[in-house]
């Protein structure tokens, strides 16, 4: 499975973004799909917000919750985040990410940067 982000960009506070990824490869299998987050200077990724394949399941972060919606074209076979409202905070190299049992699949990253 190959994840390929887009969309990320400088934007200021208050403003919004659409990010996409885009899929490709065998992904009938693949069980949850997600956005994670890693900011400056911090070594983890937190996780932003997750859908299941189907679609009728999803969960935020408690930091992106009513700003944040995550959703997927299966028929496009691509997955996205509109994100309003943004927060300098919400600056970071945000992650695509598929889930496969308990194999883990990683796009290269999209950098959103948010000014005040």
């Amino acid at each position: 499975v190959q994840l390929v982000e887009s969309g990320g960009g400088l934007v200021q506070a208050g403003g919004s973004l659409r990010l996409s990824c885009a899929a490709s490869g065998t992904t009938f299998s693949i069980n949850t799909w997600g956005w994670y987050r890693q900011a400056p200077g911090k070594q983890r990724r937190e996780l932003v917000a997750v859908i299941t394949s189907g679609g009728g399941s999803t969960n935020y972060a408690d930091s992106v919750k009513g700003r944040f919606t995550i959703s997927r074209d299966n028929a496009k076979n691509t997955m996205y985040l509109q994100m309003n409202s943004l927060k300098p905070e919400d600056t970071a190299v945000y992650y695509c990410n598929a889930l496969e049992g308990w194999v883990d699949y990683w796009g290269q990253g999209t950098q959103v940067t948010v000014s005040s």
